[in-house]
C-alpha cells in the first residue's frame, strides 16, 4: 500500500507538473523502470489515476488525459460550486469563531505571495501560489470531501491548460478578486465570500490561468 501510494504521488507530480504531457502514452514498464519500483505499485498507482480522471487505459499502458473545451468548461463550472460552497463555509466558521488565528494569517500569507508574484510576471510561481491560496480556503472550510474534489479538479484543469497558459489578462482584476474573497472571509460574510469565489472562478474560465 505504501509503495503505491509512493507510486501514485510521484506520477501525480509528473503529470501536474508537465514532465508527462498531455496525450502522452506511458507503459507500465517504462515508469516502473523511471520510479525504480516494480510493476505492480505502479499497475495500481495507474488504476488510482485513471479514477483521478489523469490518464486514461491506451491499449498496454495508459495514455496522459488533457480535456477538450466543453469538459474543461463542465470543470470550471464544478471547480465554481465547489470554491462557492468552501468560501462559504470559511467564513462561517471564521464567524463561530473556528478558525485559529495562526490559520488565517497563512492565508494572509497565500494571498499576497500570489499577488506579489503575479504582478512580478513570474507566472510558474503565482500559479502555484494562487493554487495554495484557493487549497487553504478549502481547508478551512472543513469539508474533506470538497477539499479532496477541488484538489482533483485542480489538477485535471492544470493539465489540460498547461499548454496554453499565459500570466492572466488581467492580474489586477485577480488580486483584487483575491482580496474582496479574503476580506469576506475574514469578516465571517458567507454569502459575499461565496458569491465571490464563484464569480472569481467564472471569471477565469476563459483565461485558464486562475
Amino acid at each position: 500500500m505504501q509503495q503505491t501510494e509512493s507510486a501514485r504521488a510521484k506520477l501525480r507530480d509528473l503529470i501536474v507538473a508537465g514532465t508527462y504531457a498531455p496525450g502522452q502514452r506511458l507503459t507500465e514498464t517504462e515508469i516502473a523502470d523511471s520510479l525504480a519500483m516494480s510493476r505492480t505499485p505502479v499497475r495500481e498507482a495507474l488504476r488510482a489515476l485513471i479514477a483521478d480522471g489523469l490518464v486514461r487505459s491506451a491499449g498496454r499502458g495508459v495514455q496522459v488525459v488533457a480535456l477538450d473545451p466543453e469538459a474543461l468548461r463542465h470543470a470550471y463550472q464544478v471547480r465554481a460550486a465547489l470554491e462557492a460552497l468552501t468560501a462559504e463555509l470559511a467564513a462561517t466558521r471564521q464567524a463561530q469563531g473556528r478558525i485559529a488565528p495562526a490559520d488565517l494569517a497563512a492565508l494572509v500569507e497565500d494571498a499576497e505571495q500570489a499577488e506579489t508574484t503575479t504582478l512580478a510576471g513570474d507566472f510558474a510561481a503565482a500559479v502555484t501560489h494562487n493554487r495554495r491560496f484557493h487549497t487553504r480556503i478549502a481547508a478551512l472550510a472543513g469539508n474533506p470531501v470538497a477539499a479532496a474534489a477541488l484538489d482533483r479538479l485542480w489538477d485535471q484543469i492544470v493539465v489540460s491548460t498547461r499548454a496554453s497558459l499565459d500570466p492572466p489578462g488581467r492580474p489586477a482584476h485577480v488580486n483584487v478578486q483575491h482580496r474582496e474573497l479574503l476580506a469576506a472571509i475574514r469578516e465571517g460574510r458567507a454569502a459575499d465570500a461565496a458569491a465571490t469565489a464563484r464569480a472569481h472562478v467564472m471569471d477565469t474560465l476563459g483565461e485558464g490561468s486562475d
